[in-house]
């Protein structure tokens, strides 16, 4: 495993999004330098990947449902009968 890689598997969703929110925060002051404002461009984009992929990870995951049997079959959201 790359050290990348490892480095994603360690960081938590929420704490992505929170360094992202603080990317966020920095860039729209407006008085960062041109080359500070890049590095944080850059990381900020490593970091919405990362979400993004670990959200698509929990999406996979939400595709399928446990059966009582063990078995795994597809999630299907079912609508309220209406009364």
């Amino acid at each position: 495993m790359s050290k990348e890689n490892q480095v994603n598997e360690e960081v938590t969703f929420e704490r992505a999004m929170q360094q992202l929110e603080e990317i966020v925060g920095k860039l729209e002051e407006g008085d960062v330098p041109l080359e500070k404002a890049i590095d944080y461009f850059q990381q900020g984009m490593k970091l919405s990947k990362l979400c993004h992929d670990k959200l698509q990870h929990v999406e996979k995951q939400m595709d399928f449902i446990l059966r009582e049997d063990g078995e795994l079959k597809p999630f299907e959201l079912q609508e309220e009968e209406k009364a």
